[in-house]
């Protein structure tokens, strides 16, 4: 299990990386959008490329952003439900969830993205727009978000698996709905303890 736990702690850097990554993405759209705001108005000038940049931009945010917001447990629950149960039932109700729906599905993703993105670059597919831009980077995006929300949904069942195991502490408090990791005032229970409930 430690072997796993460490293979663990690196993908939850890699999704840390495009976490933080990602929000020069959203600097990177909201200044273009700007310009190009600026352009239009003030010089009558303006770019169909300027445009498409901003909707390639927002789809990498969206799509590479998945992976470390799962990481932060910060995905849609139901609350009212889940927050009735045992830490344990719903450490449970997670294993099953990754393994019968979200690794499938990202596995789905990208099996059948990846001949798209393939496709598009062999014919160097472009916007139908004037002035666009090529399509397979932001095609791309599709395979590559869902990869590394695989991988971290590899990382959560792991831990959850050492939770259970009583080997790490309970990863539903480490951030997200039921806590926030970078709080110094979250309480660390003993996973042991945890695990009992």
């Amino acid at each position: 299990m430690d072997t796993l736990l460490r293979l663990s702690r690196i993908i939850d850097a890699v999704s840390r990386f495009f976490g933080k990554f990602i929000i020069w993405l959203v600097l990177a759209a909201a200044v273009i959008s700007a310009s190009n705001a600026v352009a239009r108005k003030a010089f009558n000038v303006g770019s169909n490329a300027f445009l498409e940049i901003q909707w390639y931009l927002f789809g990498a945010v969206f799509l590479l952003g998945a992976g470390y917001t799962f990481l932060q447990n910060a995905h849609v629950r139901i609350d009212v439900v889940a927050g009735k149960l045992s830490m344990r039932v719903r450490t449970y109700i997670d294993i099953v969830g990754i393994l019968l729906f979200l690794l499938p599905m990202c596995w789905f993703m990208i099996e059948f993205a990846w001949p798209v993105v393939a496709g598009a670059y062999a014919s160097g597919e472009m916007s139908s727009n004037a002035g666009g831009l090529i399509r397979w980077p932001v095609y791309a995006l599709v395979p590559a978000g869902f990869a590394l929300l695989g991988l971290q949904a590899i990382s959560e069942l792991i831990k959850r698996l050492a939770f259970l195991q009583g080997k790490a502490p309970n990863p539903l408090l480490e951030g997200g709905h039921d806590g926030n990791a970078d709080s110094p005032a979250q309480p660390q229970l003993n996973a042991t303890e945890e695990v009992q409930k």
